[in-house]
């Protein structure tokens, strides 16, 4: 039975209201007269979390045991979609196994400061990988059967005053940088849902913004699913949904549908906003029906096995000057120091978190592989700050490392410097964690960094005086047998940086905007985010986007870029140098050049998993469509393929970069519209003005201003009819009409190819 036809025609107006928000926590309203069932909503990202009890969003009651994967931050660094849409699909197993037809995630949105609270729940800071990836996690989650809610759109990118505050954004950072990925994900994998953030955009709320939900996301981008909000993210109910929200969760207990039944009665709302609303709540419930398996189970410890595959590919080898790997055989000692190591921190604070199945520590996990060293142990610091033992756990710490052939130090962020619903005040770890590094260095230089954190700390104090340093992020419940793992060898490292790891905070594109103050947050930076401000600038970083060692090494041919129907193709052979089998991810970067309108120097554009033997080759291809190439023109509103000369580089990293080469583009970008009030540097930068204007002052020679090129140049920003109400201007009122009607001509389209077939 299609719930959906047979039962939105014989719906009462209040029963439509009452579908259009939520039941309690988790559940939409069942509407037991004309057979809709209710569907059950719970948290995600990185695993299920259905709790046991009334629910409450911020992770404080139970939940039942689900697969605790590696969160966002790990999964970015693996820059792999096949990896995350496996990841996909075992959320889905899981999410069907108890009964839950729709998971809040991924969270896609943008790291535009390393302080945001949330950025462990996020993927990187950049728009093409965030998509890539975010993509490939909903096709993987839906293809089992359990829709998606593509999150938090938009804008939301901070904790500070997040359900208030108004994201100042500019037309081209928005949909260049902040909308971008949203709009990728939309386009390529169709989630099911949308979940709208807290914050306003431009000083609308999210939920009640009709130009982002419903001329954007609908309009432009052909969604033709449901948006939820976020919990509690309504501040108008009535305002929310003529905007285009269809669902607000949780419950209400009736108060609201109550207000959308008087709008409707009243004409303040009307009735086919209602009716469609109702009806993307009864599609999206017919969808979760159709899939629901009672009989649904999944392997718990095949999915922990997953989730240690996952864990250890997301690790960074930020720093190695051959200390590592450590053999497993040899007779050697090594001191495994920090609390972190025995009591690891492993997913971040607030409503994703997690019950895991199990959960692994590094400390046992490095016990079991080391067959020959002999494994001690000092915790070095207490997770507890009120612990007063400190001097005598680090002296406890000295002492092995002294004695020991290596010490492995793990450090990290404690779980009360980043959670959910505040943002972080700096970079630093804490001074007992690195006096304590700064103790064992002196007993033992050689030494092995293991970091635990969901968002970047500064390096730049130590990192000099470390041989290796090893990223571990939070790594989900299998993570400390992923860490064993890398530290022996028995994976080769391939994870690689999604954001950039400054130098300080003071270096960072939004340190002088973040968090923003009266309610409002200023994105300054505009398109200058992340990596794309710290190379435009020639910013020294502690480590760039992109970057991570291997175990082995990697050459790169020279790179061709060939033109297709879709877009670009770069192509390159890669080939293993080193003695070990590897995975290199390949990056490509493009700038253009002499552009008409302000870029950063290079962008990423299109990337590549390669795994490559020992001694082997490989052939690489990476895409590039033509709407990954467009920049959004404000004026136009439009988005546009310039044409020109692209400079394309192939590297390991934004810095890192193995080789270059020029292709043209052939651009379609259209002509702006001139009229009187356009600049005299407007009306000659137009191909067909500069000729019309050309005519008229050639009519008119030995007219000052325009016989003079310095001059000339000087009034390029006077707008002509300025420059026509002049005394003794060569272009009077009546010419001026003349020539704007002459230049009236509709502007040429972007052609499909150039927009991959969308406006």
């Amino acid at each position: 039975m299609d719930t959906r036809s047979s039962a939105s025609a014989e719906l009462t107006t209040e029963e439509k209201a009452s579908l259009t928000s939520g039941e309690n926590f988790w559940e939409t309203k069942a509407l037991d007269r004309v057979g809709v069932p209710s569907i059950y909503l719970t948290d995600g990202p990185h695993g299920v979390r259905k709790q046991t009890g009334g629910g409450d969003h911020l992770g404080i009651g139970d939940s039942v045991p689900a697969t605790c994967f590696p969160p966002a931050v790990a999964l970015g660094s693996t820059w792999d979609p096949d990896l995350l849409e496996a990841v996909g699909r075992a959320l889905g197993d899981e999410a069907k196994s108890e009964g839950v037809g729709v998971l809040l995630g991924p969270g896609i949105n943008i790291k535009r400061s390393p302080l945001c609270g949330r950025n462990f729940e996020y993927l990187s800071e950049d728009p093409i990988l965030s998509g890539r990836l975010g993509a490939a996690l909903v096709d993987g989650l839906q293809g089992r059967g359990v829709g998606a809610s593509l999150k938090h759109f938009a804008a939301n990118n901070q904790e500070t005053d997040r359900l208030r505050v108004s994201a100042d954004i500019d037309a081209r950072p928005l949909h260049e940088i902040y909308l971008r990925g949203f709009r990728h994900v939309v386009e390529h994998a169709a989630p099911w849902t949308v979940m709208c953030s807290y914050n306003r955009i431009n000083g609308v709320y999210a939920s009640e913004n009709r130009w982002l939900l419903t001329d954007v996301l609908r309009g432009e981008w052909g969604f033709d699913g449901l948006v939820v909000s976020d919990w509690g993210a309504v501040s108008n109910r009535v305002a929310a949904l003529s905007a285009g929200l269809d669902l607000e969760m949780p419950s209400t207990n009736g108060v609201t549908d109550a207000q959308i039944v008087a709008a409707v009665e009243s004409g303040a709302l009307a009735q086919s906003a209602l009716d469609t609303a109702a009806e993307r709540v009864l599609a999206l419930v017919e969808k979760v029906r159709s899939n629901l398996d009672p009989s649904a189970d999944y392997d718990r410890d095949a999915h922990h096995a997953l989730a240690r595959d996952v864990a250890a590919r997301s690790v960074v080898l930020l720093k190695n000057d051959g200390i590592l790997p450590l053999d497993p055989t040899a007779n050697t000692t090594i001191a495994v120091i920090g609390e972190f190591a025995r009591t690891p921190r492993y997913q971040g604070a607030g409503s994703s978190q997690i019950v895991p199945t199990r959960l692994d520590n590094a400390l046992d996990e490095i016990r079991t592989l080391a067959v020959g060293p002999e494994i001690t142990f000092a915790p070095g610091y207490s997770l507890d700050e009120s612990d007063s033992a400190t001097n005598t756990l680090v002296d406890e710490a000295v002492s092995l490392a002294a004695s020991a052939d290596v010490a492995v130090v793990f450090l990290g962020l404690p779980a009360e410097d980043e959670s959910e619903g505040f943002d972080r005040e700096h970079l630093e770890l804490p001074a007992a964690q690195t006096e304590l590094l700064d103790a064992v260095l002196a007993a033992n230089p050689r030494v092995v960094v293991v970091l635990s954190n969901g968002s970047v700390v500064r390096v730049s104090g130590w990192a000099g005086r470390v041989p290796a340093i090893v990223e571990g992020w939070l790594l989900g419940q299998a993570g400390g047998g992923a860490v064993a793992d890398v530290l022996f060898g028995v994976v080769n490292p391939s994870g690689r940086l999604a954001e950039t790891i400054p130098v300080r905070l003071e270096d960072t594109p939004a340190y002088l905007d973040f968090p923003g103050e009266a309610g409002h947050v200023r994105y300054g930076e505009g398109l200058f985010v992340g990596y794309r401000y710290h190379d435009s600038r020639d910013v020294a970083v502690s480590f760039p986007f992109g970057h991570g060692l291997s175990y082995t090494s990697f050459d790169y041919s020279a790179p061709a870029a060939t033109r297709t129907a879709a877009g670009l193709e770069v192509a390159l052979t890669v080939t293993n140098t080193g003695p070990r089998d590897g995975r290199e991810v390949v990056q490509v970067y493009v700038g253009v050049p002499g552009s008409a309108v302000a870029r950063p120097v290079r962008e990423l554009k299109g990337f590549a998993n390669v795994d490559i033997a020992a001694g082997a080759s490989e052939s690489v291809r990476i895409p590039i469509p033509f709407e990954d190439l467009a920049y959004f023109d404000a004026a136009l509103s439009r988005w546009v393929v310039e044409g020109g000369d692209y400079r394309v580089w192939v590297g390991a990293s934004s810095r890192d970069l193995r080789g270059e080469v020029v292709v043209t583009v052939e651009g379609d970008a259209p002509l702006p519209v001139l009229t009187a009030e356009s600049t005299i540097g407007e009306w000659l930068a137009h191909p067909v003005g500069s000729e019309i204007l050309g005519e008229a002052l050639a009519q008119t020679a030995g007219s000052g201003v325009f016989d003079d090129p310095s001059l000339l140049r000087m009034a390029a920003s006077m707008p002509l009819n300025r420059v026509a109400a002049f005394p003794g201007s060569p272009i009077g009122t009546e010419q001026l009409d003349a020539l704007v009607r002459r230049a009236e001509r509709p502007p040429r389209v972007m052609t499909d190819h150039a927009r991959g077939g969308r406006s």
